[in-house]
Order: structure tokens, then sequence, then C-alpha cells
């Protein structure tokens, strides 16, 4: 047996799915159906509130303690909401220092939010696709308009007020195919640290019993994967094209969490769970209270319990979640097995591993041909990013170098 986790990562959906923006490709809307009563009582309520926050501060091994903030949308619970929050985190917090961290699609941001943002030291997520073509593709308000300038006066809000902000942009098959229009559009905005997530949904043909129908990776029925998921080796070529324009213009500068993650696991070190080689301490907490496994695994079987009436601890070193991280390890591709970039991706996230191995299983990664296509292209070039980084070059030094590099 392994020893008891004690550190892990709580992230909150104190808004439930409620969204004000019908994003085409979001997984989490439809989550609706698992809480039909939330149409009436959709918030987060006092109670839940405080018992997250107590109980999330106090089952936390280490002197810093985050809370995410994520949904749906976390704007629509209104200021009042978090500085109810703050309050909380004030009266259990102890000698332990609180980060807070907000993801938002950023239509709701104005003067009043970035003020409350900057005073309690917030640092803010912009969920947004690149310029006003690709975030229009998918990422529009409930009546279909567009939202891209209420995006830009959030945005703008944010800078007028001195607000830490970051990116974070699904690629998708149409913003795949400009990944520097991308990159360079996030760079104008005031974009210093992106985040890309690659789209891969599978949609069943039919609702399950719970009126899902965005499936799981072992779902067996009739189904396809959606159209608007990046293709594998489109979602390589992406990676690397931009990773040669930022090793060689932008290193030091404008960081890539996608490129430090890597950079990280080249060291030996713990990073991102899509990469580690086992998973399940990034839990959330549903607005309820519910807690799962994990943000892309919010079905009826991956639930733990409840913030309310259980011990976090007791949920993240339970049974069932511990065999859902290891399952992670046990339940990897025979062809990852042999495969040299294994130790950097370790078969990606469970989430996308449906498609058929070599022998036959449904267990290696969708997204396969897209890794190996990146990290057979970025590996060499990273190990002399590390070596250069070691040896304290500034970074214009190593952009310069890195420009004089050829690889084979």
């Amino acid at each position: 047996m392994s020893h008891p986790v004690q550190n892990f990562q709580l992230m909150a959906k104190p808004s439930g799915s409620v969204c004000n923006v019908d994003c085409s490709y979001c997984f989490y809307l439809e989550k609706e159906h698992l809480y039909p009563e939330r149409k009436n009582r959709w918030k987060m309520d006092a109670a839940t509130l405080e018992n997250y926050v107590r109980k999330h501060l106090s089952a936390q091994n280490h002197d810093v303690v985050d809370f995410i903030w994520q949904g749906g949308e976390p704007t629509l619970l209104g200021i009042d909401f978090f500085r109810e929050a703050l309050r909380l985190q004030e009266q259990y917090r102890g000698l332990k220092q609180v980060n807070n961290y907000f993801q938002t699609n950023g239509t709701q941001i104005d003067d009043e939010w970035a003020r409350f943002l900057k005073a309690h030291n917030f640092l803010v997520g912009i969920s947004i696709d690149g310029d006003r073509i690709s975030n229009d593709t998918y990422r529009r308000s409930r009546s279909g308009k567009s939202i891209f300038d209420a995006v830009m006066r959030g945005i703008e809000a944010l800078k007028r007020h001195n607000v830490e902000f970051n990116t974070l942009t699904v690629v998708n098959d149409e913003n795949v195919k400009r990944p520097l229009d991308v990159y360079h559009f996030l760079k104008r905005i005031g974009s210093r640290y992106m985040q890309f997530i690659p789209l891969v949904e599978r949609a069943a043909a039919q609702p399950d019993a719970n009126g899902l129908t965005l499936i799981q990776p072992d779902f067996s029925g009739q189904c396809d994967v959606t159209e608007w998921s990046v293709p594998p080796k489109a979602w390589g070529r992406f990676m690397n094209t931009l990773f040669d324009y930022w090793v060689t213009h932008d290193v030091g500068e404008v960081f890539v969490m996608n490129f430090e993650q890597t950079l990280t696991k080249m060291c030996g070190q713990m990073s991102a769970c899509v990469i580690n080689e086992t998973c399940g301490t990034n839990l959330i907490v549903e607005a309820n209270g519910d807690v799962y496994s994990c943000d892309h695994f919010v079905y009826p079987e991956n639930k733990l319990g409840n913030v309310n009436s259980d011990d976090l601890l007791d949920l993240v070193n339970s049974p069932q979640n511990r065999e859902f991280g290891q399952r992670k390890r046990t339940h990897i591709s025979k062809d990852c097995l042999n495969c040299a970039v294994r130790p950097l991706c370790n078969g990606g996230c469970p989430k996308h591993r449906f498609a058929l191995s070599s022998d036959g299983k449904p267990n290696k990664n969708y997204l396969c041909d897209g890794f190996a296509i990146h990290l057979h292209h970025v590996v060499p070039r990273m190990q002399t990013l590390l070596s250069l980084l070691r040896s304290n070059k500034t970074p214009t030094a190593i952009r310069k170098q890195m420009k004089n590099q050829h690889y084979r």
C-alpha cells in the first residue's frame, strides 16, 4: 500500500455548470443533467462554502493553500460570494498562506470586478481561443452571438487595474490551423503565461440514463469523435510551431505551461497530472459539495462523497480514488510501454485513451501520434535549453544560441 496522500488540489465549481456562454465543445454544460434541482438552486450555499473552505484548509499539509474557482462561470455568483469566501479563508487559515485563482470567460469583468480581484491578489485565467475568428467559431453567447468584444472589454478592465492574468486556449479543429496567429494575438492582448489544451471529445449516438452525451473512454456503444476535436498530428505540429518560435524569440519573456511541464518532467520532477504516471490528486467540488476524482470524470461512478459530510483526506485516500489514480499506470497501452518518449507523457490523460492499441485493446491515447510528433521534435532542443538555463545565461543569449542550433 502506498503512503497516504497528504497534498492534493481541489478545484471548486461553485456555480456548477451554469454559464452565460454556450461553447459548442464544452464538456461541462451537460452536467446540469446530473443536478436537475440546480435550475432553482444553482449557487453553492453558505454552509457548503464554509465547509469547503474550512476542510480544504485543514486537509492541506503545507503552508500555502490554493483555492481554484472555476465553473460554469464564477462571475455569475457575484462579488459578495467571493468576499464571503475571503472572510472564511481568513477565519480558518491559521498561519497558512492562501492563494486564489479565478478562471473566467471574461465577459462579466468590469472595473468593479477588476478592482476587487486586484485588491485581493487573485490570479485570473481568461478562457479565449485566439482572435475574433477563432474565438467566434465555438465560443458564443446563449443566443449565438459573438462574445469576443465582451471578452476584450474584460481584459482591458483587468489591464487598467494591473490585475495579473493568463490565458487558457482550447485547441480545436479550427485554430489548430493557425498556430502563430493565435500565439501572436495572445501576446498582443498582454498574455505572458499561456496554456494550450487539446480538445478531444466523443459523443454517443444516444444520451445515457443520466442524459449525458459526451462519454467516458471505456464507453463501448455507438459514438464518434466530435467534429470540433483536434486531429492528433495537427496537434503535434501546432505545438512544434509554437515551440520553435517561442524558444528563439520569447523564452524568458513568455511562459507556455505546456513547455514548462515537459521541461519539469525532463528534470525528473513531478509535473501536471496529464503527463504524470498516476493521477487522482486533482479533485473537484461541485456547487452542492459533491466531490469527484477529476473534473473530466464527473460521472456518478466517479463521485467520492460530499464536502458537507466527509473528510477530504478520507476521500482522496479512499480505495475508489486510489484505484482511479493508479489505473492510469496499470491500464496504459502496450504501445506506450516500448515508446521512447513515454516518460514524458505517460500515455496522456485517461479521458483520451480510447484508440486501439496494437494488441486490439481500446486503451491508446487518441492524441498519441501528436505527442510523438511533438516530443521527438522538442526533446533535443529542450535538452540544449536546459543546459543553457543551468549555465545562467541571459534570456537574450539563450534565444540567440537557440537560433544558431542545428538539429537532425
